[in-house]
């Protein structure tokens, strides 16, 4: 038996003032995006943008819903459309930012591991990596350069 250690870097970035332009305008679409979320249930309102290879940028917010599987993760609502609009596109940067009513959030917050696993479906699909950034309502932002950042040893196509 052999032991491996697995390891990741990634940025951190004091305040969003610290981003890079085209990277703070992404995170205000994904702030703006996050307050139009519907989430009656939680009180947690995530927003995610997207900027695209040609500088397009979709966004997606939590959807909620009284049967919980049935709701939808703002990470995944923003690939999705992204994914079913400019099918041709790739993905560059991704921007998430969350609120929630029941307490200031400072920490950044990592997306879920089904959208974690969603991410790296399209990071396969174009061949190449999306960067990540994420964010409490204030506070620092983590940047992660691809999704195997934050899940290594993730499961794709290959293995099928």
């Amino acid at each position: 038996m052999k032991e491996k250690k697995i390891t990741t870097t990634v940025q951190v970035f004091d305040t969003i003032e610290e981003l890079p332009p085209e990277v703070r305008l992404l995170m205000k679409k994904a702030q703006a995006i996050r307050d139009q979320a519907y989430a009656p249930y939680s009180k947690f309102k995530v927003g995610a943008a997207i900027q695209l290879e040609d500088e397009v940028i979709v966004t997606g917010s939590n959807q909620e819903n009284a049967a919980y599987p049935s709701g939808l993760c703002a990470e995944r609502t923003a690939i999705f459309y992204a994914g079913s609009q400019y099918p041709h596109k790739k993905m560059k940067t991704m921007a998430i930012c969350i609120k929630s009513s029941a307490k200031v959030v400072t920490e950044p917050i990592a997306p879920c591991g089904a959208c974690r696993q969603t991410i790296a479906e399209y990071e396969v699909k174009q061949d190449q990596p999306i960067e990540i950034y994420f964010m409490g309502e204030e506070g620092k932002i983590i940047k992660a350069k691809a999704l195997l950042d934050l899940l290594p040893l993730a499961f794709d196509a290959s293995f099928l």
